[in-house]
C-alpha cells in the first residue's frame, strides 16, 4: 500500500531537525543499478545476455579529464551475463548497457519509478549511480520490484479519530491488486456533482458514495516478468553476491542490493521480501 512502517532520518529532532530519509538527496552509487538492468530486460536484455567486462576510456567535453572507469575490484572479467553483471555489481557492464540502450530511454524509464529528471544527469555515468535521490525516493521504487511491478505512493497517516472515536480522516492509498488492471479500468465513476443545483454538499456527496467507486488500484509501470527477474537477480544479489552480508539474518527470502560513491562518502543498501522495502543510508 506505501504504508510507512518506520521512518528515522537522524539521530535526535532536538540536536538537528533536517529529515534525512525525506530531505537529503544523495547520489545512490550501485543502488540504482537495478533500475538500469530492468530497463535492459525492457529493451529486449535477458538475464543470459552476454556483454563486454573489458576497459572503457570516454573523452568528454563536459567532463574535466578523460574518463576511465573501473570496477570497485580493479579488475575486468570478459564476456559476463546479465545476471552475473548486477550479482556483482560490474561498473563497466552497466555503462556498456546504459550505451546499448540509450540515455534517453533510461532516464525516461527511469522516471516510471518516481524519480525526477531533473536528479538524474545526462550522460553514462548514471549507469553507476551519479544522479541525487532521497532514500525516501529509493525505496518507493524498489517497491515496485517488491510487490511484482506496481508504482505505491508513500503515506505516513493512516486515520485521524477524535476524542469520541469519530474518525476524522482515513487514508484511502492506492493498493496493489495483482490482476485488478481491467478491473481499475471499467470501475464506475461518481457523477460530477454542481452545489449551485443540488442540495447537497461536496462533503455529503463524497460520504454518499459507494465504497467501489472512491477505491483505486497502484497502476502497473513495469510487467510481472521484468519484476520477477529482477527481483530473482536481486536475490542472488544476497545469496552470493556483494550483499552476502546479509545472510546472517537467516532468511531466505531477501533481495536487495548495496550500493557505494568515491570513497565511501555514501553507503546504501536496499532490500525486500514480498511484504516489506527497506532503504538503509549511511555516510
Amino acid at each position: 500500500t506505501g504504508a510507512v512502517q518506520s521512518l528515522v532520518g537522524g539521530f535526535d529532532y532536538f540536536h538537528n531537525k533536517f529529515n534525512r530519509a525525506v530531505q537529503a538527496k544523495r547520489q545512490p552509487g550501485s543502488n540504482f543499478k537495478p533500475f538500469i538492468y530492468s530497463a535492459a530486460l525492457e529493451k529486449g536484455f535477458t538475464a543470459a545476455s552476454l556483454i563486454n567486462d573489458a576497459p572503457v576510456v570516454f573523452d568528454d567535453d563536459s567532463l574535466e579529464a578523460t574518463w576511465r572507469p573501473e570496477n570497485y575490484s580493479g579488475r575486468f572479467y570478459g564476456p559476463t551475463r546479465l545476471r552475473e553483471a548486477l550479482v556483482k555489481s560490474r561498473n563497466l557492464v552497466s555503462i556498456r548497457i546504459l550505451q546499448s540502450i540509450g540515455l534517453r530511454y533510461a532516464t525516461r524509464y527511469a522516471q516510471r519509478f518516481g524519480f525526477n529528471k531533473k536528479d538524474m544527469p545526462y550522460d553514462l555515468s548514471l549507469a553507476l549511480g551519479s544522479g541525487a535521490f532521497s532514500p525516501l525516493e529509493i525505496v518507493r521504487s524498489y517497491a515496485v520490484f517488491a510487490n511484482g511491478g506496481y508504482l505505491v505512493t508513500p503515506y505516513y497517516v493512516n486515520r485521524i479519530e477524535s476524542s469520541d472515536g469519530t474518525i476524522k480522516f482515513e487514508n484511502r492509498p492506492q493498493t496493489v491488486c495483482q490482476g485488478c488492471e481491467q478491473e481499475a479500468q471499467l470501475k464506475p465513476q461518481p457523477a460530477s456533482l454542481d452545489v449551485d443545483d443540488k442540495n447537497e454538499t461536496q462533503e455529503d456527496a463524497v460520504e454518499s458514495t459507494p465504497e467501489e467507486f472512491v477505491r483505486e488500484y497502484a497502476p502497473r509501470i513495469i510487467s510481472p516478468q521484468n519484476a520477477y527477474i529482477t527481483s530473482s537477480i536481486l536475490r542472488e544479489v544476497v545469496q552470493r553476491g556483494t550483499a552476502v552480508r546479509a545472510k546472517a539474518l537467516g532468511r531466505s527470502d531477501l533481495a536487495g542490493k548495496t550500493g557505494t560513491t568515491n570513497d565511501q562518502k555514501d553507503a546504501w543498501f536496499s532490500g525486500f521480501n514480498d511484504q516489506v522495502v527497506t532503504t538503509a543510508w549511511v555516510g
